[in-house]
């Protein structure tokens, strides 16, 4: 890929387009689930540094999002979902986004490793190196299970933020890894059903371009059935409890009634109401991730008053 093969006559870029080059909307999902991980780990954390480390996380998150736009510019440009943004669309050039990319790398990496420990900053060095190697210039070109081994990316920061707390890994970090893990595919399949023609025109091999819609929707039944154990069990470990486990026995029945209507359904009743259940069944998926989290942030909140589940198991 050369530059010239993406963009004709960069114009001057302004901040908003540098601060869209981080991928905001992603970058908030990894500041969020990195919270939750240090906030939920059993270890007291300063306000000040822990307020630093998810600072520099979210660097590192926004680091991924500018080395992903560098490399991904000649596709994001025919995709009517990406097309707009800062490279493809000419604000910022190909060479100033990796320059970007690179510098708040090793700056996030560096203070993180300062402002905490050598652990957490290796996890984060990883997380960007596999988000932006590992996914972006090599599964997501190469695979229609792209997104299954490229979802670990976007599970690590929970990861990050317990080293943060703990200096280690932990079954709880494993479980919070395992449920964004499991949780992507789905998600990202749901979407790609009603924009496989933007996947399709990019080249990109998405399941559904490449196995056709059915398989997608057996696929995606697969997942959410796998995710629902792996989910609960975080309830019977030290950060879980009754409430994260009614949480999750809701949100897992209504994603896998959700999945088995997506199942159900036909590509031709699919085209007819343009994608409804699909869409419908996407945004469940953000809803799912967002109260999971802020069910163990709930948790943690009662440990902090002082209140105890007496009798409650833990069983991982």
């Amino acid at each position: 890929m050369t530059d010239a093969t993406v963009i004709d006559q960069p114009r001057d870029a302004e901040f908003g387009d540098f601060f869209a080059l981080l991928k905001p909307r992603v970058m908030s999902l990894v500041v969020f689930t990195a919270a939750v991980g240090l906030f939920t780990a059993p270890v007291s954390v300063h306000p000040l540094l822990a307020f630093a480390s998810i600072l520099f996380i979210a660097v590192g998150a926004g680091a991924s999002g500018a080395l992903n736009m560098w490399w991904d510019a000649d596709i994001d440009r025919v995709m009517r979902r990406t097309r707009n943004r800062p490279v493809p669309s000419g604000r910022i050039s190909p060479d100033d986004a990796r320059t970007v990319g690179i510098w708040l790398s090793v700056m996030s990496v560096v203070m993180l490793g300062l402002t905490a420990n050598m652990v957490a900053a290796g996890l984060l060095a990883f997380t960007i190196f596999f988000y932006a190697v590992v996914y972006s210039m090599w599964l997501k070109r190469s695979t229609p299970q792209n997104i299954v081994i490229g979802g670990a990316a976007g599970a690590f920061p929970p990861m990050v933020g317990w080293a943060v707390a703990t200096g280690g890994v932990s079954v709880e970090s494993l479980l919070m890894f395992g449920l964004i893990f499991l949780w992507t595919p789905p998600h990202f399949w749901a979407l790609a059903m009603f924009m496989d023609d933007d996947y399709s025109r990019a080249g990109v091999p998405m399941l559904p371009v490449t196995h056709g819609k059915p398989a997608t929707r057996r696929h995606i039944m697969f997942y959410s059935l796998i995710l629902a154990p792996v989910s609960l069990a975080l309830a019977f470990t030290q950060i879980g409890g009754p409430l994260y486990l009614a949480v999750s026995l809701v949100l897992n029945l209504l994603f896998i009634s959700g999945a088995w209507r997506l199942l159900k359904r036909s590509d031709a009743v699919a085209e007819a109401d343009r994608y409804a259940a699909e869409k419908k069944y996407f945004r469940l998926s953000l809803l799912y991730m967002l109260l999971h989290f802020t069910a163990l942030l709930g948790e943690a909140a009662l440990r902090w008053t002082g209140f105890d589940w007496a009798g409650w198991p833990q069983w991982v």
